[in-house]
């Protein structure tokens, strides 16, 4: 009896709420190590390490330090930790780990794989699992020995390794942490670092179900749905920004005017590809027009890819709700999209998804208006970029007080683990008892 008492008192928490708590303690861990003497050049605050672990481990990128200087090489690799982590997956890690060591992985650490790869089957997970870190360590070891080829023959063959190995894991998990106070202005025409690290994170970006299909399939009409979205989708948004950034931009002498040619259209490239989820840059964010501001903005909204290391909506999200539009101007009652149908569970999560994202931003922008004294614009891009987990800033993250800091942590908290929480959410379903006659509300 005392057997079946204790089975019926366990706690059951929902996978979705125990990968939110995983992460929310690696975020604890990761501020201990960074506030430790030695992972710190001169003494930092617990609220300079906590704020630098939340960023880390959400892959924004935002700081209120400087991660080159004020961050000792331990320090300096306890972010990277982080962000390869935080990027990844903690249930990824997990499983390699067992699978190292011969265990076997239970039902429950697939049902947390499952959530943290935002799949809805848990079959054929450690496959998938496998060919991602597959895929990551051949990106990250690639991009590092492409990008030490710029940084050894400037800082030496230690400080020049390291410096490539850390901009690539930042990369690739479209963190945007990096270790010079300028970001990678230095090099904003030199051609390895402009198609490497873009080259990074949009792979980063695309999100791991489209690259195991793009692995295993590898012929266009074979793809997913899901895979073809995010392939058109990504190659018309980067086109587009690059072209409207360099368009805005050009003769702006805060941004591109004072370059030479080529090197604006290095950085208009490099702007309009990092402008969703990375935060790296090669020109002052400070200095951008309002209107390319804005469109940053909406940029960061989008983000990147569904079971990706970038934030955002996500840019199928965004393709949904366009053909939704679409859809209902044209009168038709489904949406259909490279011969296939969505029905409109798909869209009705798609639709809470955006309120849900609008409303956080809102609240979260108005909550830093009462508490933080400051320009509209540039809070509501710290915000925005807070919430893409993008990490692009205008120059006033170390201006916050404790408050401003707490709320910018919390809407990248929010936005990492986001689409968890939506799962979580949209998964308790009730079975309706009683039914409504239809009604009809005037709209527009």
């Amino acid at each position: 009896m005392a057997r079946i008492y204790s089975k019926r008192q366990a706690p059951h928490l929902a996978p979705p709420l125990v990968l939110i708590l995983i992460y929310a303690g690696l975020i604890v861990l990761g501020c201990a190590a960074l506030k430790l003497p030695f992972a710190t050049t001169t003494p930092i605050t617990w609220s300079d390490a906590a704020f630098t672990a939340t960023s880390a481990v959400t892959v924004t990128g935002l700081a209120v330090v400087d991660t080159g200087s004020a961050f000792t090489l331990f320090g300096q690799a306890v972010v990277m930790l982080l962000i390869q982590l935080g990027g990844l997956g903690l249930m990824t890690f997990a499983v390699l780990i067992l699978s190292m060591f011969g265990l076997p992985v239970g039902f429950t650490h697939r049902l947390y794989l499952r959530e943290d790869l935002n799949q809805t089957s848990a079959t054929d997970l450690l496959a998938l699992t496998r060919m991602i870190l597959k895929v990551v360590f051949i990106c990250e070891f690639v991009g590092a020995a492409l990008l030490a080829s710029v940084f050894v023959p400037e800082a030496g063959w230690g400080e020049g390794l390291w410096q490539a190995l850390f901009h690539s894991v930042s990369a690739f998990n479209n963190a945007g942490f990096a270790l010079f106070p300028d970001s990678l202005s230095k090099w904003v025409g030199n051609p390895i670092i402009n198609l490497t690290i873009p080259a990074l994170y949009i792979l980063g970006g695309l999100g791991f179900t489209v690259a195991s299909d793009i692995w295993r399939v590898r012929r266009w009409h074979r793809f997913s749905l899901h895979t073809k979205l995010m392939l058109v989708g990504t190659i018309a948004l980067l086109i587009w920004s690059a072209l409207a950034f360099g368009i805005m931009e050009w003769t702006n002498p805060g941004t591109l005017g004072s370059l030479s040619w080529s090197d604006r259209l290095w950085a208009s490239w490099f702007q309009g590809a990092t402008t969703r989820t990375a935060g790296f840059n090669t020109v002052e964010i400070g200095n951008l027009t309002d209107g390319t501001s804005l469109m940053f903005m909406t940029l960061m909204v989008i983000g990147a890819g569904s079971t990706s290391t970038g934030g955002g909506i996500k840019v199928t999200t965004f393709i949904v709700l366009l053909l939704a539009t679409v859809a209902f101007f044209r009168q038709r009652s489904s949406i259909q999209v490279f011969g296939r149908e969505l029905g409109l569970d798909q869209v009705m999560k798609v639709l809470a998804l955006a309120i849900i994202s609008v409303l956080l931003i809102l609240c979260a922008l108005f909550a830093l208006l009462l508490c933080h004294e400051g320009d509209f614009l540039d809070l509501a891009f710290e915000t925005t970029s807070a919430f893409g987990t993008v990490g692009l800033s205008r120059g006033i993250t170390g201006d916050f007080d404790g408050a401003g800091r707490a709320i910018i942590m919390a809407v990248m908290f929010v936005g990492r683990v986001g689409p968890l929480t939506l799962g979580f959410l949209l998964a308790t379903r009730r079975p309706r008892r009683i039914g409504y006659p239809a009604g009809t509300v005037y709209l527009g």
